[in-house]
This record gives C-alpha cells, sequence and structure tokens, in this order.
C-alpha cells in the first residue's frame, strides 16, 4: 500500500496522465479534422475541446461520433422490396406538361439523392389539432383489418398514448399484424412495462437504436425522428405530432400546433418502404406483405415523392432539396419550425431570395421547449431581418410544425425541423406535395397562424438587453452540434 501510495505522488505519474491527457485531446481533434466534416461543425467541436478539455471529450464520445455511409439496407433485401414497385420510372416528358420546370428539377434532385419515386394520383387531409388528428387515426386503426405499422419518436404513457396501445392491442388479439417502433431516447423516460404489454399481445414493438453503455453510448445522438404509420396499405400518416397528450390539451402556456397529414393513394408505398428500411436495419426480418398494394397508376390526384435523410446518408438529403427549393423561388417561402438553426448554405439562401424580393417568411415559437434551442434560434434572428426576411413569434404556445411553402406549386409536411440536428443527426421523414390546391390551403393556414403571431421589428430588436445579445451569440457557437 506505501509503494501504490508512493508511485502516485511521485510527479512522474501526475506528467504521465497530464500527456496521456492532452494526447486524447489532439487525437480526438485530428480524428474530427481528418473526417472532412462540415468546417463549421468540426470547428465547433474543436473549439469544445480547447476551452472544455474533460468536458469535451465526454460530449464527443456521447455526440460526436460519425456514421455516415453506413448500409441501412443490404442490396438484396433492398431489390427484394423493390420487386412489385409499378412507380418506379419516372415519365419525365409526362411531368413535365404537368408541372413547373422548378418542380420537375425538385423530383429529380429528390430521386437522385434518395432514390424516392414519384406518386400521382394521392388524396390528403391537412390535420393542424392534434384532436383531429387522433380522431382520425384512432377511427382508422379501428377498421385495421390486416397489419399496423406504426413509427414515433415518442410514445407517450399518458391518456393518448394509453388509449392508442389499448387499441392495438385490441387489433393484435383481432388478427392484425402490428410492428411499433419506437426512439429509445425520445421515450427513454416511458417504464418498459409499457411497451412490455404491447409484446404480452402479440405485438412486435422494438426502440430505435438503443442505448447501453461502452461501446454504444454515442446511440444516444442518433434519434429516429420519423412518426409515420401505415394501414392495410390503404391509409397513411406522416407529419409533426408524436403520440403525447400535449398535442390535443396544449401545455402550460398555451396550443401545442403542429402539422400532421393523412394519405390515401399510392404514396402510401413510400411509406411502407421507409418502414421497411427502418426494421430491416434493426436486424429484423425483412417486412414483404402487402407492401405494394396500389399496382395501377391513377392520373387525378396530388403528386407526391417522400425523402428520407440520416446520419447515414451520403448526404444531407433534406437540407439539399430544401436548399434547392428556396432557390427556385420566385414570388414566397414561408417556414414555419420550431428551432430555427439554419446551416450556413441555407441562411445565405434564404438572404439571398429576400435581397431578390421573395416574400420569405419564417415563424417560430416565441416560447419554445428548450431554452438553449431558443437562445440559439433567436441568435439568427437579426442577420434574417437585414435581409428583408419577415420574421414571426407564435404567442399561442409551442409551434411544433414543420412545413415549408414555396411559391405556388411545393410544400411539404414532415418531421424535420430546420436545424443542424435534423439535417444531419437524426433519421427524418417528410413528405413533399407538387399541387396547387394544396400550396394555397398551406398558404391559409400559415397566413391564419399569423393571426397568433407577432411580427419583430428590427429596430425594436436590436435593442434588446446586451446581456441577452452575448447568450444568445454564445449558444450560437455551439449550435452545429446541438
Amino acid at each position: 500500500m506505501d509503494t501504490l501510495q508512493a508511485f502516485i505522488n511521485h510527479p512522474l505519474f501526475y506528467w504521465s496522465l497530464v500527456i496521456l491527457y492532452i494526447f486524447s485531446i489532439i487525437s480526438t481533434i485530428v480524428v474530427i479534422l481528418s473526417e472532412n466534416r462540415n468546417p463549421v461543425k468540426s470547428l465547433a467541436w474543436v473549439t469544445v475541446l480547447i476551452l472544455l478539455p474533460l468536458v469535451g471529450l465526454v460530449l464527443y464520445f456521447f455526440f460526436g461520433r460519425n456514421i455516415k455511409n453506413t448500409r441501412m439496407i443490404s442490396r438484396r433485401n433492398k431489390r427484394r422490396l423493390l420487386k412489385n414497385e409499378a412507380y418506379r420510372k419516372i415519365d419525365y416528358t409526362r411531368l413535365a406538361e404537368e408541372l413547373t420546370d422548378e418542380s420537375v428539377q425538385q423530383i429529380l434532385l429528390t430521386h437522385s439523392l434518395t432514390g424516392a419515386t414519384y406518386y400521382p394520383g394521392n388524396e390528403i387531409e391537412i390535420f393542424t389539432t392534434g384532436k383531429e388528428k387522433f380522431d382520425a387515426f384512432i377511427r382508422d386503426l379501428k377498421e385495421a383489418q390486416s397489419y399496423i405499422h406504426l413509427q414515433y419518436y415518442i410514445f407517450e404513457n399518458d391518456n393518448i398514448g394509453q388509449t392508442i396501445k389499448d387499441l392495438l392491442i385490441e387489433r393484435s388479439k383481432a388478427g392484425v399484424k402490428v410492428k411499433v417502433i419506437y426512439d429509445h431516447i425520445g421515450s427513454i423516460h416511458v417504464r418498459n412495462r409499457f411497451f412490455k404489454e404491447m409484446r404480452q399481445a402479440g405485438i412486435d414493438v422494438y426502440p430505435f437504436f438503443k442505448v447501453t453503455f461502452t461501446p454504444f453510448a454515442s446511440r444516444i445522438n442518433w434519434r429516429n425522428h420519423r412518426k409515420l404509420c401505415i394501414i392495410d396499405g390503404k391509409i397513411g400518416y406522416i407529419g409533426g405530432m408524436n403520440i403525447a397528450d400535449r398535442y390535443i390539451n396544449g401545455v402550460s402556456y398555451g396550443v401545442w400546433r403542429d402539422t400532421h397529414l393523412r394519405i390515401t393513394g399510392p404514396a402510401i408505398n413510400a411509406l411502407q418502404y421507409s418502414f421497411a428500411v427502418d426494421w430491416s436495419f434493426m436486424g429484423l426480418p425483412l417486412i414483404e406483405e402487402d407492401i405494394y398494394s396500389h399496382p395501377k397508376k391513377p392520373t387525378k390526384g396530388i403528386g407526391m415523392q417522400m425523402a428520407t435523410c440520416g446520419p447515414t446518408s451520403q448526404w444531407p438529403n433534406l437540407a439539399f432539396i430544401f436548399h434547392k427549393a428556396i432557390a427556385n423561388a420566385k414570388k414566397r417561402v414561408y417556414i414555419q419550425t420550431p428551432y430555427f438553426l439554419p446551416t450556413e448554405n441555407l441562411l445565405k439562401t434564404l438572404q439571398t431570395a429576400a435581397l431578390s424580393k421573395v416574400d420569405v417568411r419564417i415563424m417560430i415559437p416565441r416560447q419554445p421547449d428548450s431554452l438553449i434551442m431558443k437562445l440559439a434560434s433567436f441568435s439568427y434572428i437579426e442577420e434574417c431581418l437585414k435581409a428583408g426576411i419577415k420574421i414571426y413569434l407564435y404567442d399561442a404556445g409551442m409551434l411544433h410544425s414543420k412545413t415549408l411553402i414555396v411559391d405556388d406549386e411545393f410544400c411539404t409536411i414532415g418531421s424535420t425541423n430546420f436545424d443542424f440536428r435534423s439535417f444531419e443527426h437524426n433519421f427524418e421523414c417528410n413528405m413533399f406535395m407538387y399541387s396547387r390546391q394544396t400550396c394555397t390551403q398551406m398558404q391559409e393556414i400559415f397566413m391564419a397562424d399569423t393571426a397568433q403571431c407577432t411580427r419583430v421589428n428590427a429596430v425594436t430588436w436590436r435593442k434588446r438587453p446586451i446581456a441577452e445579445k452575448a447568450m444568445e451569440s454564445i449558444i450560437r457557437l455551439l449550435s452545429p452540434i446541438l
């Protein structure tokens, strides 16, 4: 014992620890730089490691790892899923006759990035309140006869969560095949007993990227943020709403405003394909039954295309698609997002559009559910105002809607926030709609929401307290890794 104590007290032991510590920091910085990431993001990590070395090492271990280009599904299984797809080949000539050049470019870009098929002939219903969405959702679940595939970032054990759980159990006992994916981090506070009850009823329930400690603790940074459901291959849901009471009852400071889609038509194939890929990625048997339920090609209805992205993608798919859509804008760009932390390219594209006299409007909550995200989001407002972008702060509660409307023919609803995390770290999905009627409806929804907002005045915004501005600037340094 005395020998050990003497060794610990020896200066050589102390300096050995210091050298090992410095070596760890330098090695981590070298790894970050060698990955050739976004320079802004790399600089953020290097800054954290230099200023807060010990904290930075822990943060990097949990949040900084890279899994880009990891295959979500094998080529063989992908071919098996696509073998009966009747819509894979895009008729470019016909598209050019029906849509604007900008929409055709958008479709081709999305197809190039993700392989996403363009599906004509769909019908949709847009929900802007949780009550409307869950009333329709429950009705559709009750009528399920063959299967239910359900995937949500958050599946709360509250009133609506219990209602959906009991309904899934009842359908499973009636012979309906039910599969559920929930995000382990998003639902980590929900006791396992909640999901165990479903498993005991014959439901296949699995957490996406279940977090365990070393060597897999870094999974905490990769979250499946998708919210979708497929019922019998006939009805699909996609959007921003999780399964939680707050979408119906609101929160202490107001409503919880979100947007969700109910889809009927061939675009449900895209939802089913996305679910099947995620199911396979978790090491589970490939889902092949009743994936493609629309063999005939309709001519009427809404043209739709779904894009997915995630930390395994070669490109930041949704960031590229949003960038292209905004760059193509000639009349308007309307954005709703709970968190506004744009990449440098997206910020410049929005500013360029506004300076070109495109009507650019961004709506964010005055009081989001995260103080850090609020400070980071607010740090971008002054730069937007200088370019003529109109900023609206939603006062009625928490704005959780994720929508983008560009001109008269393109709009999107999905799970993607306008921030670094959604573009680079989360598994996300958005449905793109190419329809003048739908764009008009979405514009009307946006304008109705402005009645619940305060438009930011540039002069007043600049006069805010210096301490407030300083805190926003400091938090902004970390925005690429939030």
